[in-house]
């Protein structure tokens, strides 16, 4: 399990504001943290901020904690069930930071206390001048084991990464222009953002492909389903050739992806799994970023809670097509939004009604004589097309660019939403919702809202896509097209 740390810019605001002093000497305090455990990676969470009191520690050039100061802090995150985080500043410190001796033994010292009251590891962080973090988790033997990256979440999406465990990726030729656009220093933090694209039919695929042309490495597609000829008339790439050949989604986006990757050595994982299943948000919380291309409402709740709990950023988008009885198009709008702290929700957005979610999770929005007895429309509503679709997944990615990149400074346009008729872009002031659960569970980690189960129409569709590869004629007509490809490469 790698390891790294998130807070909120608001819990960063707070932090900087006592641990980078006017007078230029060090300082100290403490936090709680939350754990957030993906499949593959270990997140702390800081979720309160804990200022010593009065005696609690000496600032002297250096800083030092009292023990009574620890004992508070783990008592106060034991009753929350959530661990401490040991924090100083190097006012003079750039990037990254590693331990002085001092620092290190200092930390040590209270390793085996912490996790006697707490039952889980001490985090240590410092925080260097220019603002860049660095994290590491101590173990029980006295040995600390150094973060990857340190995330603050908020309007800006800004990341201190560990260069020894995640080196800067080289820059082609293939990126020239996307470079010139917004400078090394830029493309080095972009590239090495993790970003999961959940649902890749129209929009979905058209963002994950655009993301690996852009130079990131890491680029995740988690998709359940299967290729349907329905697909057709709005994914760009696949041919009827995957359908014929039973092919996942994620394994047609996978394959245009790899073509379409201007990183040196990309890493295109597929998940095929649902975000609903305990697997697929373990899966989830492995990433930096999720872009959001579903529409049912199990799923969007899922990932509305790891926005807020774990500070993942979900951004999200959507197209919604009103037709005449006659079947002419009424309108068309299309909508995006970045889920963040101090940021609506999807409900408080009024793109999710909560009271779905468990009717969607039940299986019920998929029962036509519930449908029937609920009186809800059950007239498909399929509308799509591809030239809109791509105004969809622009609208996402300019979302993304915003949050990463921040052009002229500026961070997350809010929500946004376009209607095409009257070709009128509306930036959505949404307040927010004091009395949210979403978004009172920000920071949570773990102890998010629980909304994870068995998916059976995710098993379903898995169960019957692998009954059609293994037909005799199937699995041939799959060799011979994997042997073509590899020719072909070569």
């Amino acid at each position: 399990m790698t390891f790294s740390a998130a807070m909120s810019s608001r819990v960063h605001a707070s932090l900087a504001g006592h641990l980078l002093r006017a007078d230029g000497q060090e300082d100290v305090c403490l936090a709680t943290y939350a754990p957030s455990t993906g499949s593959a990676r270990t997140s702390a969470v800081i979720s309160e901020v804990l200022l010593p009191q009065p005696g609690e520690r000496a600032v002297h050039g250096n800083a030092s904690f009292t023990g009574d100061y620890f004992v508070r802090a783990a008592s106060h995150a034991a009753a929350r069930g959530q661990g401490v985080v040991a924090l100083h500043s190097h006012p003079g410190g750039v990037g990254w930071q590693f331990l002085s001796g001092t620092d290190h033994d200092t930390e040590r010292s209270y390793t085996h206390l912490i996790h006697e009251l707490t039952g889980l590891p001490l985090t240590g962080m410092t925080l260097a001048g220019d603002s860049s973090w660095s994290c590491r988790r101590w173990d029980l033997s006295g040995n600390p084991e150094h973060g990857e990256s340190v995330r603050v979440v908020g309007d800006r999406f800004i990341v201190t990464w560990n260069d020894q465990l995640r080196p800067v990726p080289r820059i082609g030729s293939a990126q020239v222009r996307t470079v010139s656009a917004w400078g090394e220093t830029a493309q080095a933090n972009l590239a090495r953002i993790r970003v999961l694209v959940v649902g890749v039919g129209s929009v979905g695929l058209d963002v994950a492909l655009r993301l690996a042309a852009t130079g990131i490495v890491h680029v995740g597609v988690m998709d359940f389903d299967s290729m349907e000829v329905i697909n057709l008339d709005r994914m760009i790439g696949p041919a009827l050739a995957d359908v014929r050949l039973a092919r996942s989604k994620v394994e047609v986006a996978a394959r245009l992806m790899a073509k379409a990757a201007t990183a040196e050595h990309p890493d295109i994982t597929v998940h095929d799994l649902s975000i609903c299943e305990p697997t697929g948000l373990a899966a989830a919380l492995d990433y930096d970023i999720v872009i959001s291309c579903v529409d049912r409402p199990w799923a969007r709740g899922v990932l509305n809670t790891v926005a807020f709990a774990d500070l993942v950023p979900v951004i999200d988008g959507g197209i919604g097509i009103d037709t005449f009885d006659n079947g002419e198009m009424r309108n068309a709008v299309w909508r995006s939004h970045t889920l963040v702290p101090d940021q609506p929700c999807l409900v408080c957005n009024r793109q999710l009604n909560a009271s779905d979610i468990q009717t969607d999770k039940l299986g019920l929005f998929d029962d036509p004589e519930y449908l029937r007895r609920a009186s809800i429309d059950t007239t498909p509503r399929r509308q799509n097309v591809a030239a809109l679709a791509a105004s969809v997944s622009a609208s996402v990615l300019v979302q993304f660019v915003s949050l990463t990149i921040a052009p002229g400074g500026i961070g997350l346009p809010g929500p946004l939403r376009y209607a095409l008729s009257t070709h009128t872009l509306e930036h959505l002031d949404i307040a927010l919702n004091p009395n949210c659960a979403f978004e009172a569970a920000t920071s949570a980690g773990d102890g998010r809202i629980p909304l994870t189960g068995a998916h059976p129409a995710a098993q379903k569709a898995r169960d019957e896509r692998h009954a059609r590869q293994a037909r005799p004629a199937v699995r041939l007509r799959r060799r011979l097209s994997a042997l073509g490809v590899w020719l072909t490469d070569r």
